[in-house]
């Protein structure tokens, strides 16, 4: 492919792009092919001529878009949402247009630059204290490719700094600490580093928050027998309840045990940080005192594109000293005078995308304003669905309403039915529901009871997909009670 052949390929996809866009609340919200359809269409192997690219533009639009989920739809209320803006679209274009492989300053010094004044202004947006910033020369963000991926590196950090301070401790004796409502990111980390990862119970009266007088118990718990805690993961909104751990009682109990290092992933609601009036709620202030780092997603409920998570550390040094490998071939003059950032040290890879650009875009095109109105609109219409499940005798919330999540179930109509014979009425109903083309949300099972969550987020949601999606759930319902009555 030529200049000119890459450019009118280039006004096709485009073309395609906003056709697809205005037809996507027409589309089926899950995809609806079978397992393997892709597998059988496409050959075996890869051509051995080249062919025209008109036929594999084509064949894009016949056979990927048929096997899409639309994450963007506006009746997508499943997991968490994903963001995808117009202006993310286009850095991603730029980006690879004139692709490098950013592994440090020199490599190309406006990937370096941009990311580090990016993540200066996220946090500045959200209210983070100055040593979280580039710019303090203290501590810093980078842009990661997820929360799994920043929590990795949190825990690669937290543990450098543990056995340097206490060289003796075996690698077998040191312990990860999560909750039983964190996300899998902790578990796997202790999988992937061989390192035990103990999941702290919260209780539904505390709303599924981790309080302090548990994890103080953990830590004398695993202290008497040889153990030696060096990473709390807290969260503040957590994925199957949005849960938000009690940071300030987390706080206080860690002061006591200086060398653990606190984590928080917020990697969905952090971005609520953007508006002042949800800072006390979503922990800010404890934050800013007690997190030796701090993960939001953008890619999440952040307008900008998969991938981009920030991670945020008060202390680069630990990050950079658990971190740093510089061959020769790696060294530079800036990189050696320590005058320039090298992101290499800050994740676990060499290479990496410039991801910073779909940021820049969407915050200077939406601005601050817009960013925080996007947040408020999605909390919006979450409260208003909630106000629909309590106004409804025959559904109930299994939790508070946090953010822009509810968790609900049918309630059980005999209210003598056992545990198991609720959350078999929900299976079917969530099994109901899941069969349908025109909606899209996901189960949870939380200490014990099976639910429904519904998460909006999608930018192009209104009042009327809320109306709809409660339409579809309350004839659902009726169906379910009416299949086990």
């Amino acid at each position: 492919m030529d200049i000119e052949q890459f450019r009118k390929a280039g006004y096709q996809a485009i073309n395609r792009i906003c056709d697809y866009y205005y037809s996507l609340e027409e589309k089926p919200v899950a995809s609806q092919v079978q397992p393997g359809y892709l597998i059988q269409a496409l050959p075996d192997s890869a051509p051995e001529q080249g062919e025209d690219f008109q036929t594999i533009a084509d064949d894009y639009q016949k056979l990927i878009i048929p096997g899409l989920t639309h994450w963007q739809h506006p009746s997508f209320f499943a997991f968490f949402p994903t963001a995808c803006t117009f202006e993310g679209i286009l850095a991603d274009l730029y980006s690879t247009s004139a692709t490098n492989p950013g592994f440090n300053w020199a490599s190309s010094p406006a990937c370096t630059e941009l990311e580090a004044v990016m993540m200066d202004w996220a946090a500045k947006m959200f209210g983070l204290q100055e040593n979280f910033l580039n710019s303090s020369g203290i501590g810093g963000g980078v842009i990661q490719t997820s929360a799994s991926d920043s929590a990795l590196v949190a825990v690669v950090a937290a543990r450098s700094r543990y056995t340097k301070r206490h060289p003796s401790v075996k690698h077998e004796d040191l312990v990860i600490y999560v909750t039983t409502q964190t996300h899998s990111l902790g578990v796997k980390a202790g999988l992937v580093l061989g390192l035990e990862c103990r999941s702290l119970e919260v209780k539904t009266e505390d709303d599924f928050a981790l309080r302090g007088e548990t994890l103080e118990q953990a830590i004398k718990e695993d202290q008497q027998r040889g153990k030696h805690p060096f990473i709390m993961i807290a969260t503040v909104g957590t994925t199957s309840s949005g849960a938000v751990d009690r940071l300030d009682e987390i706080g206080q109990v860690v002061s006591r045990y200086p060398d653990i290092w606190v984590h928080v992933d917020a990697a969905w609601a952090g971005v609520t940080l953007a508006c002042p009036e949800l800072r006390e709620l979503a922990q800010l202030a404890n934050i800013n005192q007690y997190a030796d780092s701090f993960c939001t997603n953008f890619h999440k409920w952040g307008l900008v594109n998969f991938d981009a998570s920030s991670l945020w550390v008060k202390n680069r040094k630990q990050l950079n000293d658990a971190l740093d490998i510089t061959p020769e071939f790696l060294r530079s003059k800036h990189g050696d005078a320590g005058t320039v950032i090298d992101y290499r040290n800050w994740h676990l890879g060499l290479g990496r995308r410039f991801r910073s650009l779909k940021l820049w875009f969407v915050l200077r095109s939406y601005g601050v304003t817009g960013f925080q109105n996007y947040i408020r609109k999605s909390i919006e219409l979450n409260q208003y669905f909630a106000s629909l499940v309590q106004g409804s005798p025959n559904f109930e919330l299994v939790t508070k309403p946090s953010f822009a999540l509810s968790v609900f179930r049918i309630k059980p109509q005999d209210q003598s039915a056992s545990v198991e014979a609720a959350n078999d009425l929900n299976r079917t109903f969530y099994a109901r529901l899941s069969a349908r083309p025109d909606i899209l949300l996901t189960q949870t099972m939380i200490n014990g009871v099976f639910c429904v969550r519904f998460a909006v987020g999608a930018a192009r949601t209104t009042r009327a997909h809320i109306d709809s999606a409660w339409d579809i759930i309350q004839q659902e319902a009726s169906s379910a009670l009416q299949d086990t009555a």
